[in-house]
């Protein structure tokens, strides 16, 4: 941990986290290669349910945010600083203590000096409402609700931008300026949104039924990649929204 703090210390980070901590909407953080938290911001605090910046820091996220979503947060890690890579866009269903859910996308990067991996530094933004001000948005919102209706399908974008009279790559930069998404991860949150009504509100639906009726012909890609994107397998999901210990 010195060795990573003595290579930050020109950055000023309290500087940085003192231009993040007015944002309620976003999560920053910076962590030495074992994952303990060097710096946070206000609002990583309060999703914690910490008092404050000291009780965090120096804690790893499996300490801070118990069971799934902890061990997701560790796993990002050790994946970036292991590979050297940054984890850029990631998007992700937090899961949170009281039972709040919300969608976020997160980027990491790794933090080096000399060739060597020192740590990770990250942010996590809420996905906020769409820009309704935009003056394609509702040629766009049509577009976005073809997705939403039809996540059970494949959906063919080239297709739709044709229709909208639009060229791909357009309709993609709309998107992402009018959504804060890419529309292949707007159809991901509408199959993973649907995915989880049905893991809670249908028990008696297997996983695999539950995988074909949002679009998966392959349960097990399903899982990999709800496991990607809550931290948690189908059936661990199922459990801890039932209040039964995954496993049991």
């Amino acid at each position: 941990m010195l060795a990573l703090q003595q290579a930050l210390r020109s950055c000023e980070l309290s500087l940085v986290e003192a231009l993040f901590d007015p944002l309620p909407d976003v999560v920053f953080f910076v962590k030495d290669r074992d994952g303990r938290y060097l710096s946070v911001n206000q609002t990583l605090v309060r999703r914690s349910a910490l008092r404050s910046k000291q009780a965090l820091l120096g804690r790893t996220p499996r300490e801070v945010f118990p069971g799934a979503m902890g061990e997701a947060f560790a796993r990002q890690d050790h994946a970036v600083i292991a590979s050297g890579a940054a984890m850029p866009r990631q998007l992700e269903l937090h899961l949170y203590a009281d039972g709040g859910a919300g969608w976020c996308l997160t980027h990491k990067l790794p933090l080096c000096d000399a060739g060597a991996v020192l740590g990770v530094a990250g942010i996590s933004r809420d996905l906020g409402l769409p820009d309704q001000g935009h003056p394609v948005y509702a040629q766009i919102a049509e577009l976005a609700a073809h997705i939403r209706a039809h996540y059970d399908q494949a959906v063919n974008l080239g297709e739709l931008a044709r229709r909208a009279g639009l060229s791909l790559d357009r309709v993609e930069r709309l998107f992402q300026r009018i959504f804060h998404l890419s529309p292949r991860e707007m159809l991901l949150q509408a199959r993973l949104d649907e995915a989880r009504r049905l893991l809670l509100e249908a028990p008696g639906l297997s996983v695999a039924a539950v995988a074909a009726s949002c679009g998966y012909s392959d349960h097990s890609a399903f899982a990999r990649q709800f496991k990607a994107t809550t931290g948690m397998t189908p059936s661990q999901y199922r459990a801890l929204q039932r209040g039964v210990a995954p496993g049991a």
